[in-house]
């Protein structure tokens, strides 16, 4: 079996291919797309903050102090060579591109006192740009102007002291105590996006030592000369199995000091205390929990994605195999992001969801760690299940030569 073992991960070491998806991905390619993409989302972020909106307006003088506000907004800028007269027209405009925005200002007099009127201000916008800060500018301008409209009212209405117009406008002081320390907040936040980031690792990890150990050796033509080896099927397929798992975790671990190296060379160079104050408050025993939250989960899917490699005729036909595989583990990770999802003794029994809630609750340090324990057992009997399914499997004739 360890003759089995050491022959085929010095082939795995040998082969470039396996190697830039065990090696290059974690530690290279990985936190490259990481990078990127956060660089394209922040200036994407930037670019919409300083971005400036054309706009038109109808009624200003219904509301003079919110339109010379947004005049002199340094992100609006007024459309001069189009003049517009109806809110209709405003919304054509606004959908044919024209403009950015449209503001139409009314005003109704009050039925008891016709000298007295209430302002309604409505802005027209395309809400369809997944980054938009339109609302967020108009917000704050209209806050500004609404508290000065109403001390203004507050006056007219014979209450000039501060005191009594504070007394007034705020009666009631709602306060909002969060009383989370740094490590809940990072973990719940990090807790819903690492499992994304390890639980498919794993796999992919697994599945292309997989497909080279299984259909490779058919399409190679050495699985029939394996076979003739005075070694039993079972100890056989155990050596391969452990060859996977030993690809599937080393790529985790690989995957995790990268990032962890990445983070902290980024840390020279960006200011990231919250994050790495928040990662020091986290237990040895924690992120020892967590690989071994991940090594039953490994062994489930090497016996699982080579049982798929042993059955596939070819190379390609094993790849294609893997991708419906792929998108089951995705569909439980996103039932472990629902809202109310909660470790408890029920979900703990749920394969890929208890393991995507415990991650999260161990960087939270909120765990309850009889939870955790029951998720490695209960795991370890579904791999235990599925290692024995796949050496019957490797067993089979019409398997290995369909």
């Amino acid at each position: 079996m360890f003759e089995v073992f050491k022959k085929e991960l010095r082939e795995l070491l040998r082969d470039k291919k396996t190697l830039m998806f065990v090696v290059a991905l974690p530690v290279l390619i990985f936190p490259i797309i990481f990078g990127t993409l956060g660089y394209f989302m922040a200036q994407a972020h930037l670019n919409a903050e300083q971005e400036v909106h054309t706009y038109s307006i109808v009624g200003d003088e219904n509301a003079t102090g919110f339109s010379e506000s947004v005049f002199y907004h340094k992100n609006f800028k007024l459309q001069n060579d189009l003049k517009f007269n109806s809110k209709e027209e405003l919304e054509n405009a606004v959908t044919e591109g024209l403009i950015d925005l449209g503001i139409y200002i009314s005003s109704q007099p009050i039925i008891n006192d016709k000298k007295k009127s209430t302002v309604k201000i409505e802005v027209i916008y395309n809400n369809s740009s997944r980054v938009n800060y339109i609302t967020e500018k108009i917000n704050k301008i209209f806050s500004a102007y609404k508290i000065l409209v109403q001390h203004k009212n507050l006056k007219d209405l014979g209450i000039t002291k501060q005191q009594e117009q504070d007394f007034v406008l705020l009666p009631i002081e709602l306060e909002l105590i969060d009383s989370s320390n740094a490590r809940e907040s990072f973990g719940e936040k990090i807790g819903i996006l690492l499992p994304y980031l390890l639980i498919p690792i794993v796999l992919t990890g697994a599945s292309y030592p997989a497909i080279d150990l299984g259909a490779g050796e058919k399409e190679r033509g050495t699985l029939e000369t394996l076979l003739l080896t005075p070694i039993t099927r079972t100890h056989l397929v155990i050596g391969k199995f452990i060859t996977i798992l030993t690809a599937s975790l080393a790529t985790s671990l690989i995957t995790v000091i990268s990032l962890g190296t990445w983070m902290y060379i980024a840390k020279q160079f960006i200011s990231i205390s919250f994050i790495t104050d928040a990662i020091e408050l986290i237990g040895t025993v924690d992120l020892i929990l967590i690989l071994l939250l991940l090594i039953p989960l490994a062994c489930i899917f090497s016996s699982l994605v080579l049982a798929i490699s042993i059955y596939a005729k070819t190379f390609k036909e094993a790849q294609n195999y893997m991708g419906p595989l792929s998108i089951l583990t995705f569909f439980p990770l996103a039932i472990s992001m629902m809202p109310n999802m909660e470790l408890n003794v029920k979900t703990s029994l749920i394969p890929i969801v208890n393991i995507s809630l415990a991650i999260r609750e161990l960087l939270k340090g909120t765990v309850e760690y009889n939870h955790v324990y029951l998720i490695i057992g209960s795991t370890s009997i579904i791999a235990i299940i599925s290692i024995l399914f796949c050496v019957k499997w490797f067993n089979k004739e019409e398997v290995l030569f369909r």
